[in-house]
C-alpha cells in the first residue's frame, strides 16, 4: 500500500498534542460514551453505511478496521517491520502529512468577553453608567449638566480598564497552563531503522512502531502488536472509570472504542509494557475527534474566587439595596418634604454614590493581580501550579505525605554492595580486585548474579548513547532497574567470561512479568540460543525483587564459590540479618534468585496467558543467588527543608514501598523521625491512650502541642489490619509517621483516612504511576518534573527541578498570598468603601451636601487605592509566617468577624470622622457652622448666611476636594498599619531590612501625583468641578495618617504583650 493511501485516514493539524483541559473531563467522557453507543448502533445497523456522513465522528470511527487485522496484516498495511520499524525515507514521506497534534476546541470568545465586561463589580458599574446617562439626557433637560456626562464617561472608562485587566489575567493564566501542558506527553519511544529512538510525540507518523512501558502516556492511536502479560491501561480520561483495562493483541470487540487491542491517545500505561503500530494521529485520533465535538469550556471557580464572589454578592446586594433606598427616599420623602433640594437628575447621580462608594471597585483587580504575582514568583522558583486555587490551598497544608525515592533522596541509585551466603563485597573493591594483575580469582557466583542483574531488568539503554561510557548513557526505566543495569553492564570479568555482550548473545528472553507494587518482584524467562541438537534447551527463570517476599520462595542459596546449600532456618536468619544491617544503613536491598526450567515442558507456541500461569506456578523452589545493596543518598538540602516544614506546623509522613528499616533509616537522616523510640503497631495498641478518641468527632482527632512528638512505623501488612479506632490513634497520637512496604491502594487509603480526620489539608508527593491515585485523591498533588506523565496529569502542582525544598517555597507562597489578600481587603475597605459611603448617607438622609463627589469616589477607588494596594502584593513574608500553624480551610475564612471589626470599628472608625472633620473645618472657616451644613436640605440656596448659590457651590467643590485629599493621605497610615499583623513598623519598615518593599514609597508618590492632577488639571477642573485647596489641608492629613499608624502600633503592642487578652482575640 502506498504512503498516501496509508495516511489519508490520519492527517493532523498543527497544534501540540494534549488531553482536554481538566475542567472538560466530564464532557470528554460523555462524548466518548456517546460515540461508543453510536458506533455500536452503526455496527449493528449495516444498512446505514451508505448514507453516513464521512464527517460524522461515529461513522469515521466505525471505519477503523485495524483492530480486526492480524499482527502480520498490520505490518503489511503500514509497511513497517517488527524489528526495523519504519525506514528513514518512509518517515520523511509520511511526515509531510502533518504533525501529530490535536487542534484545541474553538474558544467562544463572546462568552469570555461578556464575562470580562459584566463580571465582578462591573455589572454595578453598568447600572451606574446607564442611570447617569439617563440623568444627563433626558432627565437633565433642558440644561443637562456636563458633570453627569463626565461621570458617565469615567464609569465607562472604569469598565473598560477592568475588562482589559481581567482579559490580561486570563491570558497569563492560559500561558501558565500551556507551560504545564508542554511537560506532558512530549516524547515517544520508537523503533526506526532498527534502533530504539526517543523522539518528540508531535513527530510521530502513521506506521511508526512505538514502545510503551509503565508510566507512559500513549502518544497516538496504536494497534497493539506485542504486549506483556500484565499490561494495563488507564482510560479514565475517556471513560471516567478507574478500572484498569488489560491490553491484548487479539480483537475483543467489533467496536473500535471498546476493543482492547487498541491503545488510544492520551490514555496511560499503568502496568506492564507493550509495542504498537501508529494507525491515527492528531485530529484523526479518537481523542482528536472528541475534542472537536467538545466545543464548550465550562467556567470553574477556584476556592479564592468563590470566596471573593460570595463577598462580592454581599457587597453588591447591599450597595444595590442602598441605591434603591436612596432613590425611594428621594421620591417618597425628600421630593415632597424638601422641594428643590435635589432634582431627579441630581438625586440619581447622588444615589449612584451608593454603588460607587460602597463597592470597592479595585478589589477584583487587586485580588487577581495578587494571585498572578505570586504564581509568577512560584514559577521563577521552578514551581508550576495548574490553577490559582492550588496557591491558596498550599497555605492550608497540614500533612505532607512524601515519597522517598527521588523526592527525599537524590534519585540516582547505584549498587554499592554485593553479598552471597558466605561473602560480602563492595562493588568498587570488587572491580579493582578483578581487574588488577595477580588478583585472586573472582567468586564464581558472580556469573549467575550478573546474568540475573542483566537479563531480569526492566530498564534499557538508549541506542543513541551506546558509544558513551556506561555512567553517561541514557537509560529508560526506573531508578532501581537503572542502577542494577549500569552495575551489570559495567561488570567485566574475563576470568569468568562475565560480559554483557556475551550474555545478550547467548540468551533470548522469551517471557517477562514486569515489576509491580503488588508482587514486589520481576521475573524473566530466558532460553539459551544454542544448547546443541540433542540437548534439552537450557531455560532459566530469573527473579529480582524484595528479599522479604522472595526469601519465602527460596529453598536453597549459593555460596560465593558457586556451591548450592539448603535454605535452613539458620541460613535464612543470617541472610535476613544482613538485609537488616544494610537496610539500617539506608540501602535498598534486592534479592536475586533463579530456577532452572529446562525439565519443564514449555511449548514454543505457548500463549502469553498460559506462560504467565506456568511462571506463577513455578515461583517456588528458587535458589537465592545473592543480594545487592543499592544506595540512594538523601538530598543534602532536605533535612533543612523538613525542619522548616515541621516548624510551620506541617506533619510529614513518609510513604514508601521500601523495606521498613531502609525507610526508617532515611527518615532519621532527613529529620522526619527524631525520636529515639519508634512505636510499632503492637506498641500503639497496647498503649494507655488506646481509648483516647473513642467519642471524639473526626475533625478534632489530631495531636496537640501538649502531646509532644511521638514516632510510629507501620508496614503494608499492618495497614491491612487497621480499623477505624486504630486510624484514630495513628493520626491523633503521632506526629512522626513512616509507612513502609505500601501498595498504591494502601497509599490511597492513607490519604483518605488522613483527610477524614483533624480537618487536615493533605499534600502528596510522587513521581511514579503508582502514586497517581493518591495524588488525585489528595488536596494538593505534587508531582516531580522528571516523573511519569500519569503523575503529572494527576497532580495539581509540578516541581520542575524535582527539589523537595521547593515545597517550602510553595507553602510559604500559599500562606503569603492569603496574608496579602487579607491585607489588600483590609486596606481597601475603610477608605474605599466605608468612608466614601458615609458621605452618601449624610447627603441622602441627613440633608448635607455631598462631601465627596461621584467622580472623586470612583477615581479614588479605581486609581488611588489600586496604585497603593499594588505595593501590598509585593510584600515579603512576615517573620512568623512559617511559624504559624496551618490555616484550617474549613473554619479560617478570608473574611471573619475580626476582619470586619478591624475595617469598620477600628481603622474605618478613625478615618471617616477625620475626613469629615476636615469638611466641617473648611465650612467653619467660611462662616458655616455645624448645623449650617447638616440637616439643611433645601435651605442650601441663595441667601444662606449671606452667600450666593455660586459661592456655596464653590465651598462644596473645595470641601469635596479636601475630603478626597484627606482620604488619600490618611491611607498612608492605613497602608503602613496593615503591612504587619503583629510586628511593629520599627522592625519592618519598607525602606530597608528584611521587609523592604520599595513599591510602598513609589505607590505613595503615585497616589499623591494623582491627587495633584485631579485638583490642578485644567480639563478635570472644568469637567468635574475639582479645585485647588488651601495649603493647610494638604498637611493636616499626614497627622491623621500618623495617628492611625500610632493607634495600630499600640494595638499590636498590646497583642504582643498580652497574647491571651480580649484585644489579642479581636486581632485579625
Amino acid at each position: 500500500m502506498s504512503d498516501s493511501s496509508e495516511l489519508h485516514k490520519a492527517s493532523p493539524s498543527n497544534v501540540r498534542i494534549t488531553a482536554a483541559p481538566p475542567s472538560r473531563d466530564h464532557d470528554v467522557q460523555i462524548q466518548y460514551r456517546t460515540l461508543s453507543l453510536h458506533v455500536d448502533s452503526l455496527v449493528e445497523g449495516k444498512q446505514q453505511t451508505g448514507g453516513t456522513n464521512a464527517a460524522d465522528p461515529a461513522s469515521a470511527i466505525r471505519q477503523i478496521d485495524v483492530h480486526r487485522l492480524s499482527v502480520n496484516e498490520v505490518y503489511t498495511r503500514f509497511s513497517t517491520s517488527p524489528t526495523v520499524g519504519l525506514e528513514g525515507d518512509a518517515v520523511v514521506r509520511r511526515a509531510k502529512a502533518g504533525k501529530n497534534v490535536i487542534s484545541p476546541p474553538p474558544t467562544q470568545y463572546w462568552k469570555k468577553a461578556a464575562n470580562y465586561i459584566f463580571g465582578g463589580f462591573n455589572f454595578l458599574m453598568w447600572i451606574a453608567f446607564i442611570v447617569t446617562i439617563l440623568s444627563y439626557e433626558p432627565l437633565g433637560a433642558p440644561d443637562p449638566a456636563a458633570f453627569n456626562l463626565g461621570v458617565a464617561v469615567l464609569l465607562l472608562l472604569v469598565i473598560i480598564i477592568s475588562a482589559t485587566f481581567y482579559a490580561l489575567v486570563d491570558w497569563h493564566a492560559s500561558r501558565i497552563m500551556n507551560s504545564i501542558k508542554t511537560l506532558i506527553a512530549e516524547n515517544a519511544s520508537v523503533i526506526r531503522d532498527g534502533n530504539h529512538q526517543t523522539i518528540l510525540a508531535k513527530d510521530l507518523v502513521v506506521g511508526d512502531l512505538v514502545t510503551l512501558s509503565m508510566g507512559d502516556r500513549v502518544p497516538a492511536d496504536l494497534r497493539l502488536v506485542q504486549v506483556s502479560s500484565d499490561v494495563r491501561f488507564d482510560r479514565s480520561l475517556l471513560t471516567g472509570e478507574s478500572d484498569m483495562i488489560p491490553g491484548t493483541v487479539d480483537i475483543t470487540a467489533e467496536n473500535a472504542l471498546e476493543t482492547r487491542n487498541l491503545a488510544l491517545t492520551s490514555t496511560f500505561v499503568v502496568q506492564g509494557s507493550c509495542t504498537g503500530v501508529v494507525f491515527a494521529i492528531g485530529d484523526k485520533s479518537v481523542m482528536g475527534r472528541i475534542v472537536a465535538m467538545s466545543s464548550t469550556n465550562k467556567l470553574k471557580l477556584t476556592t479564592v474566587q468563590r470566596e471573593i464572589w460570595f463577598f462580592t454578592k454581599i457587597i453588591s446586594t447591599i450597595a444595590l439595596g442602598l441605591f434603591c433606598v436612596a432613590l425611594i427616599a428621594w421620591a417618597a420623602w425628600l421630593r415632597t418634604s424638601y422641594p428643590g433640594f435635589e432634582t431627579a437628575s441630581q438625586a440619581i447621580v447622588n444615589s449612584i454614590g451608593c454603588l460607587t462608594a460602597f463597592v470597592p471597585q479595585g478589589l477584583p483587580v487587586c485580588v487577581a493581580l495578587s494571585l498572578t504575582i505570586v504564581a509568577k514568583r512560584m514559577a521563577k522558583r521552578n514551581v508550576l501550579v495548574k490553577n490559582l486555587a492550588t496557591i491558596e490551598t498550599l497555605g492550608c497544608m497540614s500533612v505532607l505525605c512524601s515519597d522517598k525515592t527521588g523526592t527525599l533522596t537524590v534519585g540516582k541509585m547505584s549498587v554499592q554492595n554485593v553479598a552471597f551466603l558466605d561473602a560480602e563485597f563492595q562493588v568498587d573493591d570488587l572491580k579493582e580486585r578483578t581487574l588488577a594483575e595477580g588478583a585472586p580469582t573472582a567468586p564464581p557466583s558472580l556469573v549467575p548474579l550478573h546474568m540475573i542483574a542483566r537479563l531480569c531488568n526492566g530498564a534499557k539503554f538508549d541506542s543513541a548513547t551506546a558509544d558513551l561510557p556506561v555512567e553517561e548513557r541514557t537509560v529508560k526505566g526506573d531508578a532501581t532497574d537503572t542502577a542494577v543495569l549500569r552495575f551489570a553492564e559495567d561488570l567485566h570479568i574475563p576470568s569468568l567470561d562475565v560480559s554483557s555482550d556475551t550474555l545478550l548473545g547467548d540468551y533470548h528472553k522469551f517471557f517477562e512479568i514486569p515489576f509491580n507494587s503488588k508482587n514486589k518482584w520481576m521475573l524473566s524467562a530466558v532460553r539459551k540460543r544454542d544448547s546443541g541438537v540433542d540437548l534439552m534447551p537450557e531455560i532459566w527463570v530469573l527473579v529480582k525483587g524484595a528479599p522479604d517476599v522472595l526469601f519465602r520462595k527460596c529453598t536453597s542459596v549459593l555460596k560465593a564459590d558457586g556451591m548450592e546449600v539448603p535454605m535452613t532456618p539458620n541460613v535464612r536468619s543470617a541472610i535476613f540479618g544482613l538485609q537488616e544491617r544494610w537496610s539500617g544503613e539506608g540501602q535498598r536491598v534486592l534479592a536475586l534468585c533463579r530456577r532452572s526450567l529446562s525439565e519443564v515442558g514449555i511449548e514454543p507456541d505457548m500463549s502469553g496467558n498460559d506462560l504467565e500461569e506456568l511462571m506463577y506456578a513455578q515461583m517456588r523452589g528458587l535458589t537465592l543467588v545473592g543480594l545487592v545493596g543499592i544506595r540512594d543518598p538523601p538530598r543534602p538540602d532536605v533535612p533543612d527543608a523538613v525542619k522548616t516544614i515541621r516548624r510551620a506546623g506541617v506533619r510529614i509522613f513518609m510513604v514508601t514501598g521500601d523495606f521498613k528499616l531502609t525507610a526508617l533509616a532515611i527518615a532519621r537522616q532527613v529529620g522526619i523521625v527524631t525520636q529515639e523510640k519508634v512505636d510499632t503497631l503492637q506498641d500503639m495498641r497496647s498503649s494507655s491512650s488506646v481509648k483516647r478518641f473513642q467519642n471524639t468527632k473526626p475533625q478534632f482527632i489530631k495531636p496537640t502541642d501538649e502531646d509532644g512528638d511521638r514516632a510510629l512505623v507501620l508496614t503494608g501488612d499492618d495497614i491491612e489490619t487497621l480499623e477505624e479506632a486504630d486510624w484514630n490513634l495513628v493520626l491523633g497520637n503521632y506526629t512522626e509517621l513512616v509507612f513502609a512496604r505500601t501498595t498504591p491502594e494502601q497509599k490511597l487509603r492513607i490519604v483518605e483516612q488522613t483527610k477524614a480526620r483533624g480537618d487536615n489539608t493533605v499534600a502528596v508527593t510522587g513521581d511514579g504511576v503508582n502514586d497517581a491515585p493518591a495524588l488525585k485523591a489528595s488536596d494538593i498533588g505534587v508531582a516531580m518534573g522528571s516523573g511519569s506523565d500519569v503523575a503529572k496529569e494527576a497532580a495539581a502542582m509540578i516541581l520542575l527541578n524535582n527539589d523537595f525544598t521547593s515545597i517550602v517555597v510553595a507553602i510559604e507562597m500559599g500562606r503569603l498570598v492569603f496574608d496579602n489578600l487579607k491585607k489588600v481587603i483590609i486596606y481597601l475597605m475603610p477608605a474605599g468603601s466605608y468612608s466614601e459611603f458615609i458621605t452618601v448617607f449624610c447627603n441622602t438622609f441627613l440633608g448635607m451636601q455631598l462631601a465627596l463627589s461621584s467622580y472623586l469616589q470612583v477615581c479614588f477607588s479605581i486609581t488611588n487605592d489600586v496604585v497603593m494596594s499594588i505595593s501590598l502584593m509585593y510584600e515579603q513574608a512576615e517573620a512568623d509566617l512559617m511559624l504559624r500553624k496551618p490555616r484550617n480551610a474549613r473554619t479560617d475564612r478570608l473574611t471573619n468577624w475580626q476582619f470586619f471589626f478591624q475595617v469598620y470599628l477600628f481603622i474605618g472608625l478613625m478615618m471617616w470622622p477625620c475626613a469629615m472633620s476636615m469638611w466641617f473645618l473648611y465650612m467653619k472657616q467660611q462662616g458655616l457652622g455645624f448645623y449650617d451644613v447638616l440637616l439643611v436640605y433645601n435651605k442650601w440656596t441663595d441667601g444662606l448666611k449671606g452667600y450666593s448659590l455660586d459661592q456655596l457651590t464653590r465651598f462644596v467643590n473645595t470641601g469635596q476636594c479636601i475630603y478626597y485629599v484627606t482620604l488619600v493621605f490618611m491611607q498612608y497610615g492605613g497602608l503602613l498599619a496593615v503591612r504587619n499583623r503583629r510586628v511593629s513598623i520599627l522592625q519592618s519598615n519598607p525602606l530597608w531590612g528584611p521587609r523592604r518593599n520599595l513599591v510602598v514609597p513609589i505607590g505613595m508618590t503615585a497616589t499623591a501625583l494623582i491627587a495633584v492632577v485631579n485638583l490642578y488639571g485644567p480639563g478635570l477642573q472644568d469637567a468635574f468641578d475639582t479645585t485647588p485647596i488651601p495649603g493647610m489641608f494638604w498637611g493636616i492629613p499626614f497627622g491623621f495618617a500618623l495617628g492611625i499608624l500610632t493607634m495600630d502600633e499600640i494595638r499590636k503592642l498590646l497583642v504582643r504583650t498580652y497574647p491571651n487578652s480580649v484585644i489579642a482575640r479581636m486581632a485579625w
